[in-house]
């Protein structure tokens, strides 16, 4: 079973991956984790890379399906993907549906976290204080929401359209937030 999570940055992605990958026996895909495992190790594409993220924009979709698909091939022997961070427009829906094709697989559902700007807001800079990420501030969140808004915004539309899309309301306790993720995953 394959998934795909998506909401804006803040929205709690990376803490329900989690929990959703244990329940459902899923490898957890955060193309921000791979990314970022990337930028540690240095090297041109990690210096470029770092850049891309701490400004706000998102990572070209020929690198980052190529991640991906390293990412797959070492870990083929598994029950299934939940993709965090991926895809966040309509051309890399379609590169991830291609990909995922050429390994006889599908996506299954698509978990939409809904969160207000408000609550964002609050989370990122709780999140930059707890884990000191650099791209967590105010102004880099001002800009990754701009670059959700008109990336992604079509991205939930496309999926609606195709009937994989399941909105969850992504406030309140984590706890009650995984249950509405669970009834909706139960439900396919």
């Amino acid at each position: 079973m394959n998934l795909v999570l998506l909401g804006p940055p803040g929205a709690g992605k990376g803490t329900q991956a989690k929990l959703i990958c244990e329940r459902y026996e899923l490898i957890h895909l955060s193309t921000g984790d791979l990314l970022r495992a990337e930028i540690t190790k240095g090297g041109d594409l990690g210096i470029k890379l770092e850049e891309i993220i701490n400004a706000g924009k998102l990572v070209s979709n020929e690198i980052i399906i190529e991640v991906i698909k390293k990412f797959i091939n070492s870990n083929k022997k598994k029950k299934g993907y939940l993709f965090d961070g991926f895809p966040r427009n309509i051309e890399q829906a379609e590169l991830l549906h291609t990909l995922l094709k050429s390994i006889n697989q599908v996506i299954k559902c698509v978990l939409l976290i809904d969160v207000s700007n408000d609550i964002l807001k609050q989370r990122i800079l709780s999140r930059r204080e707890k884990e000191g990420r650099s791209d967590d501030n105010e102004e880099t969140l001002l800009n990754r929401l701009n670059t959700y808004i008109t990336e992604t915004t079509p991205l939930i539309n496309y999926y609606e359209q195709i009937d994989l899309l399941k909105k969850i309301v992504g406030e309140g306790e984590i706890s009650h937030i995984n249950q509405r993720i669970n009834d909706a995953v139960e439900e396919i």
